[in-house]
């Protein structure tokens, strides 16, 4: 399981470093919405349908993806993926582990803390290589961060009332892939989404996004939620080295010494 939770760590790094590189930001994740919702169409359609009682949470999460694709496209917009991603990733497990505590009583081991602080502070610590993108973009940040950690804890209760997580996750995309369009007409009002450059780019990042997301889903139901929120956010060592591959970013002391440490909280959580 943790090595399915690390893959879909660097698959989620490499969907938002594709929507972060896009010309429209918004429309590109409006399109990545439908490419889910009819790669979900399927496997609604074969699998049971989730229990009643997950009902809620699963409507609920897909409105607040909604929330958070709109946040997320902001602090695009504002600051570089660099600066940013690791202020998103790095407040979600922190959020989550005391989000999963209220909201189901999870408690954890010393070793899973530390591991989640590990991650956290290591995340946190990419910003000190580089320009931050100032107050707006770290504050845009910060409650995208929140964002995530909400769906998240909604999802970790949902998924284990479903009694089938893919068909869970499988819902959430349909769902989703109505809410998203109709918020793209309610802010920019009707508008054909035709072809454009990114359009290719666009499924192949809605494509990564239901994969990444049915494995954690899965992972929900096996584990606490703040270990595997945490064990995501290694993905931000996978945005590092996309960044300095392919877009020229530099492999600082303090970038590399941050990603030992997230790898040293991941290996606690595993």
């Amino acid at each position: 399981m943790v090595g399915l939770v690390l893959v879909a760590a660097v698959l989620h790094a490499g969907w938002n470093a594709l929507l972060h590189g896009g010309g429209d930001q918004l429309r590109m994740a409006t399109l990545m919405s439908i490419a889910t919702g009819l790669i979900a169409v399927p496997f609604a359609a074969l699998l049971p349908l989730p229990d009643r009682a997950s009902w809620p949470y699963l409507l609920t999460s897909a409105a607040v993806q909604v929330l958070y694709i709109i946040f997320l496209v902001r602090v695009y917009r504002v600051a570089d993926l660099g600066s940013v991603y690791p202020v998103i990733r790095g407040s979600v497990p922190l959020f989550v582990t005391l989000g999963a505590a209220v909201a189901v009583g999870e408690e954890l081991s010393p070793r899973m803390l530390l591991g989640i602080g590990l991650v956290s502070f290591g995340t946190m610590a990419m910003l000190g290589s580089k320009d931050n993108g100032g107050w707006k973009a770290m504050t845009l940040a910060v409650v995208t961060g929140g964002i995530i950690a909400l769906y998240t804890v909604i999802d970790g209760v949902g998924a284990r009332l479903a009694g089938d997580p893919q068909a869970y996750t499988a819902w959430i995309f349909l769902v989703f892939g109505v809410l998203m369009p109709a918020a793209f007409v309610a802010m920019r009002g009707f508008q054909p989404l035709g072809y454009m450059p990114e359009l290719h780019t666009a499924l192949l990042a809605g494509v990564i996004q239901i994969v990444t997301y049915a494995v954690v889903i899965w992972a929900f139901t096996l584990s606490p939620l703040g270990p595997i929120s945490a064990l995501r956010q290694t993905s931000v060592v996978a945005a590092t080295l996309i960044g300095w591959r392919f877009r020229g970013e530099s492999l600082s002391a303090v970038r590399l010494g941050a990603c030992a440490v997230i790898l040293a909280g991941a290996a606690l959580l595993s």
